[in-house]
């Protein structure tokens, strides 16, 4: 929608490249992949802050435990040790998939490894910092945060992870089995949950977006390594 609007309105002034609906679907044209993967993490980020600031903005005394509990160098070495657990967990699944005879490609996996050849940058900065941020204040600050405030921590953990592996991994779409899907989204599961428990320990959404990020990095890193 916003790429179409966007077209819409530059062709504006051209009335022939809008005479007819085949012409002007056309001219439309499609979103190239940075274009896609950005205009998807935009609206998803920008969900992610109207559910927080409607939901559960953070207060004054949350917001200053959280910056104490980040200057904290504990706080990043939690977060690396995460990030490092969450991707070589990811690595031993895919390995126990292979030796069981699963094949399973996550559904996002084409698209970014064709971004990774015509835009790498802007897919690191894309998938290392910007989805971090806004699926960890989505998932960690607001579903986790809500039934961890509530007394409830460790439904939290488990209902924010499964929310998490179903926005990443959709069953029945892409060309997964069953068996698949099924692996696919229990990894995603337990990322989630290793990125919950960091949030908890530490006492900041930082160290979660930290963790995420690295997980990122280094998946993106062996995607460069063995395209």
């Amino acid at each position: 929608m916003v790429w179409a609007a966007a077209r819409l309105v530059s062709m504006a002034p051209r009335l022939d490249v809008l005479a007819t609906p085949d012409r002007m679907a056309a001219a439309i044209g499609q979103p190239g992949m940075a274009a896609q993967i950005g205009i998807g993490l935009g609206a998803m980020f920008a969900t992610a802050l109207v559910v927080y600031f409607f939901r559960r903005p953070a207060p004054a005394a949350e917001r200053a435990t959280s910056l104490r509990a980040a200057r904290r160098p504990s706080s990043w070495g939690w977060a690396l040790l995460a990030g490092v657990v969450a991707f070589a967990a990811s690595l031993l699944l895919g390995w126990a998939m292979q030796h069981v005879g699963v094949d399973a490609v996550p559904s996002n996996q084409v698209l970014i490894g064709e971004l990774l050849h015509s835009h790498p940058w802007t897919l690191f900065a894309l998938v290392v910092l910007f989805a971090p941020a806004y699926e960890e204040l989505l998932f960690r600050r607001v579903l986790f945060g809500r039934l961890w405030a509530a007394g409830r921590p460790w439904l939290g953990v488990l209902l924010s992870s499964l929310a998490f592996a179903l926005m990443h991994e959709v069953p029945g779409v892409g060309g997964n089995s069953v068996a698949a899907t099924t692996l696919l989204l229990l990894g995603y599961t337990l990322m989630g949950g290793i990125f919950a428990c960091v949030y908890r320990h530490t006492g900041t959404l930082w160290a979660a977006i930290g963790a995420h990020a690295i997980n990122n990095l280094l998946a993106c890193l062996v995607l460069l390594a063995t395209q």
